[in-house]
């Protein structure tokens, strides 16, 4: 990618100050006027805020217990100097090293499958939502909005690439994996499973604990105001034709993609339920309330729990079976972005090779920009548990990694190692986060090695002065983390972005520039999906769908929106950095 010159934008010296001065934990700005002010700056600095966060924000409105949604001032652009000085003048001498996206947890999800925990959404958010029939016109909105942004806001650079960090399924179901990656390279993609002709899931129930949209049946949601909508399964159902992203994509592996919901250990023990035609809707509030102890505590008692349930619990729906269902191996996960006809505009594999394929292992490199390297970790830990780690065998290669990569780093007393003639900057993916890295069960297959924790991870990184960013997801918040306050040349920003399936349904665009002052910045602006705010709940066209899919997260009764949303300081930010020596 070539340099790309700032020369031709205004100093941003006094927006530093507007914006930061602005800032406030929980993201509200002093007054109207002076929000105002700062993203009438904010836009000025930009090459273009039109499509993203900066312009316009989904804001609920309305009186009653469901919120509509509208459009909403935009957010401005948040100067963080947390670890390194904003130098005036800097927009002028400003030159760009790399302009990528990130998606996160999308959980394309099959809700028709026997293996869910939908009765168990009193006890965790994320056992049944309401929108969820819809994540594959949500996420296909996404990819609309992407193509139609195709560069960076604050550089104008074209993206290099677009990265999704994990839960990219919901079950890690096959048919799960098709519809990810028929959405990010287009085709034509029907979110429907068993009966091709009719929805056999918990949403035409009749059961008063789920939204029944199609019926006029008084459930709890309608309870809270949730809309009846004529159609709605049908339509959710129905064949879509995916555009496909026009920019090259990888993909990261999540605890979603590699267990059974996200938790479970997948010990094969459960496959004949996955595609056998007993569904449970619904159990005892005693029995519900153990099971999801047992996901938080003990993952194989879980299992049995489940398998106990599946066979003997009411009420138990009996659906059409589906060999689709059948959940993958992490080796089938790298082998199925291999096929050539998800090849889209590649890369081939999107970071997978055939060697991954062959071995499991989900962890590799890749080149985000001339002078740029990604590495892309697999911290999922097949003991079960939502939470990660990393073995033993992955940091020994991180590390091997980093030091080819390095110019000098510090070894473990913090003495300088002088590494080759130069260095490349270096930004590390993963699903995990640093703070949700603390699940150090033994891994099955490989019982006898060790696991590693986000604190040993963020120790190493901080050894190598040219790791500049860890970019994540899991936690389905959006938070900005700076690591390294003490010794700016070892430190890195954490910029970790909430879900696509949950409220507030976020990616970010990340650009990266040269200062010329000794300094770099991190550019991170959130975008929303190409869908309308407005809703109209007697359309079920897709455009329809995409714009119900946002408003139904938001009004989802076991979510926590406020909490996933982020602070001013999470949103859209422009973050300085040491640029490292050599």
């Amino acid at each position: 990618m070539p340099a790309f010159s700032r020369r031709q934008f205004i100093s941003g010296a006094s927006s530093v100050a507007a914006a930061a001065s602005l800032a406030a934990l929980d993201g509200r700005f002093a007054s109207a006027a002076a929000r105002d002010r700062a993203l009438a700056e904010s836009a000025a600095r930009a090459v273009r805020a039109e499509g993203t966060t900066l312009e316009q924000v989904a804001t609920p409105g309305g009186d009653g217990p469901y919120k509509r949604l509208r459009s909403g001032p935009g957010w401005p652009l948040l100067v963080r100097e947390d670890l390194a000085k904003a130098g005036a003048g800097r927009d002028a001498r400003r030159t760009a090293l790399a302009c990528f996206v990130q998606f996160t947890d999308l959980h394309l999800a099959d809700t028709e499958s026997p293996v869910r925990f939908e009765y168990l959404a009193p006890f965790n958010d994320s056992a049944h939502r309401p929108q969820e029939t819809l994540t594959v016109r949500g996420a296909s909105s996404l990819v609309e909005r992407i193509n139609s942004l195709s560069a960076g806001p604050f550089t104008g650079v074209p993206f290099s690439l677009v990265m999704a960090t994990g839960d990219n399924t919901d079950n890690h179901e096959k048919i799960e994996l098709d519809w990810y990656l028929s959405v990010m390279s287009g085709g034509t993609v029907t979110p429907n499973s068993g009966d091709p002709h009719r929805y056999e899931g918990v949403q035409n129930s009749g059961n008063a604990a789920y939204w029944n949209p199609e019926s006029s049946f008084r459930d709890s949601y309608k309870a809270k105001g949730f809309p009846e909508v004529p159609g709605f399964l049908t339509a959710a159902g129905r064949p879509l034709r995916a555009p496909g992203l026009r920019t090259p994509w990888y993909s990261t592996v999540g605890n979603h993609d590699d267990s059974i919901e996200g938790t479970l250990p997948d010990l094969g023990l459960l496959h004949s339920l996955y595609t056998g035609g007993r569904k449970l809707e619904g159990c005892d509030e005693d029995d519900a309330a153990k099971l999801a102890q047992a996901l938080r505590d003990d993952p194989a008692e879980a299992v049995l729990r489940l398998a106990e349930l599946l066979k003997s619990a009411g009420p138990v729906r009996h659906i059409t079976p589906d060999g689709r269902r059948e959940p993958f191996t992490p080796a089938e996960f790298a082998r199925a972005h291999l096929d050539p006809a998800y090849t889209g505009p590649g890369p081939a594999g999107h970071g997978f090779t055939a060697s991954a394929a062959d071995s499991g292992r989900l962890y590799y490199t890749f080149p985000v920009a001339p002078g740029v390297l990604g590495i892309s970790l697999d911290t999922t830990n097949p003991a079960g548990f939502a939470d990660g780690s990393i073995g033993t065998a992955q940091l020994r290669w991180l590390e091997s990694v980093l030091r080819s990569r390095s110019g000098h780093w510090y070894d473990g007393d913090g003495r300088v190692v002088r590494g080759g003639p130069g260095s490349e900057l270096v930004i590390v993916f993963s699903h995990h986060t640093s703070g949700s890295m603390g699940n150090l069960l033994p891994d099955p297959h490989h019982p006898f090695e060790g696991r590693h924790d986000g604190g040993e991870l963020v120790a190493l990184l901080q050894r190598y002065p040219n790791v500049v960013a860890w970019v994540n997801g899991h936690t389905h918040r959006n938070q900005i983390i700076a690591h390294g306050h003490a010794v700016p040349e070892r430190a890195f920003w954490e910029i970790n972005t909430a879900s696509h399936i949950d409220f507030p349904q976020h990616a970010r665009v990340i650009e990266i520039t040269d200062n010329g002052d000794g300094t770099l910045s991190l550019f991170t602006t959130l975008v929303e999906s190409a869908a309308r705010y407005g809703t109209d709940f007697g359309d079920t066209s897709d455009a329809g769908l995409a714009a119900l899919y946002r408003e139904l997260s938001y009004n989802d009764p076991y979510a926590r929106p406020a909490a996933k949303l982020g602070a001013a300081g999470d949103h859209n930010t422009e973050l300085l950095l040491a640029r490292p020596a050599g």
